[in-house]
């Protein structure tokens, strides 16, 4: 499996290649992996993430976790940048492409279908495939788990009021079933699973040795997962590329932008790179499933804004890649 970690990235190309091809050639196949829902979260991708999740999850040690305490760096700019910056700046990015500089491309109607995406995407942090870039970081996965844990619960609280304000609207209906199983399917369950096998192995030899062989399962999970996420979204991208495109300029720049900001306040902070890494990487990325599901319920299926959200899921894997690369050939600078 080392080639398959030394060649990641070539590896989603080509997963994304994949996907768009099955989604176009095998339309039915994809329809029924669609079909397979439950509280508007795909069952065969919660599969697929719990097994992205669970190596990580064994090396959680949650007697260490009252340590993690200690640390509350890494903890204050996740929680700044996931609820006092991100939605704001992804809106500020929206606003200005698709009212300004994208005006004469775009139709004023499409265009506010795209700007509400996007605030749904900002809105809504990381929460299982952050995991994934905290390993590839070799990230601290009890502090990685208490950060999702609080951002979790941020997220139950202060999702709704956030969008509901930068969207104009009061009345918004956010699918908490939605929220609340992934929750449970993608940081509960695998967290659960992890302990277990912690206890049955009972040394740390043995634990790590475990680990080892059960990691190369996540990136294969990872692989799998996009063809999936590109399968289903196979017909729209060959459709509409230029739209695609378009939205995808507020998404890299905020992107980049956030880990840009947060990578470099922890750097500023010296906060460790264990620490750092996940801790920029968590604001970058998105909680995907949520942001498509919310669009979905109050936009359409169809919709600009269901779109959007769904573009955000296209440019994420190549750009949380490329920034784990990035956080992998700078830790020497952290101390």
């Amino acid at each position: 499996m080392s080639i398959f970690e030394r060649y990641l990235s070539l590896w989603i190309a080509l997963a994304i290649l994949a996907g768009i091809a099955l989604g176009n050639l095998f339309s039915g196949l994809v329809e029924g992996i669609a079909a397979m829902e439950l509280a508007r979260v795909n069952l065969i991708v919660a599969v697929l993430i719990w097994a992205m999740v669970y190596p990580m999850m064994i090396g959680v040690d949650l007697s260490s976790l009252k340590d993690v305490f200690r640390q509350p760096k890494g903890l204050t700019i996740t929680l700044a940048v996931n609820w006092l910056i991100k939605p704001f700046t992804m809106a500020v990015l929206a606003v200005f492409f698709f009212e300004f500089v994208f005006a004469d491309l775009i139709a004023p109607a499409d265009a506010q279908q795209y700007i509400a995406g996007l605030i749904l995407l900002g809105a809504a942090p990381c929460t299982a495939m952050v995991f994934v870039w905290s390993q590839l970081t070799n990230g601290d996965e009890s502090y990685t788990l208490l950060q999702v844990s609080v951002n979790d619960a941020f997220m139950v609280v202060a999702f709704a009021p956030i969008v509901a304000f930068l969207l104009g609207v009061t009345d918004i209906v956010v699918p908490w079933e939605t929220l609340v199983l992934s929750v449970v399917l993608f940081v509960a369950l695998p967290l659960l699973a992890g302990i277990l096998t912690r206890v049955r192995l009972v040394s740390a030899e043995r634990i790590e040795a475990f680990q080892s062989g059960a990691k190369p399962w996540s990136i294969v999970g990872l692989i799998a997962t996009v063809v999936i996420l590109f399968g289903l979204q196979g017909e729209v991208i060959l459709e509409r590329p230029t739209v695609i495109a378009l939205i995808a300029v507020p998404i890299l720049l905020q992107s980049y932008g956030i880990f840009a900001l947060a990578y470099a306040a922890a750097y500023l902070w010296k906060v460790p790179h264990r620490i750092a890494a996940p801790c920029a990487l968590i604001g970058t990325s998105n909680f995907f499933e949520l942001a498509v599901a919310v669009a979905i319920s109050l936009f359409g299926l169809n919709s600009g804004a269901a779109l959007a959200t769904v573009v955000g899921v296209l440019v994420e894997v190549p750009v949380m890649l490329s920034l784990v690369a990035f956080a992998n050939r700078t830790r020497a600078r952290f101390s």
